[in-house]
């Protein structure tokens, strides 16, 4: 679980994390703030979450260049199955920085 943190706090770190990343929009909603929340409730880690932030940001922009281009991201509610499959299979130990490392260059700073 994320025994520092208080609801609020896990909340604020996961809208926070989403809303930095590309191709999400500028603001978040009330549903985006209800799914933290329950998140939280759900005991996710927030860890699991931001792995499943980057590594789909990193499906994303690691595509074929010509793939056709993906539409924007307009809810948190995108990245579930994605923490739902790190849930299941969580990321080896160093993937993170792996991913990190080649999304940089794409001035994808995460």
């Amino acid at each position: 679980m994320n025994p520092s943190l208080d609801r609020n706090s896990f909340t604020n770190a996961v809208l926070a994390s989403y809303l930095k990343l590309p191709d999400t929009p500028s603001r978040s909603r009330p549903p985006d703030r209800n799914l933290a929340r329950q998140l939280f409730d759900q005991q996710v880690p927030l860890e699991v979450v931001q792995h499943a932030l980057l590594l789909t940001t990193a499906r994303r922009h690691m595509r074929p260049p010509d793939a056709p281009p993906l539409q924007p991201i307009r809810s948190l509610f995108y990245f579930l199955p994605v923490i739902q499959e790190l849930l299941d299979t969580p990321l080896p130990s160093g993937y993170p920085n792996y991913l990190k490392r080649k999304l940089a260059p794409l001035g994808l700073d995460l």
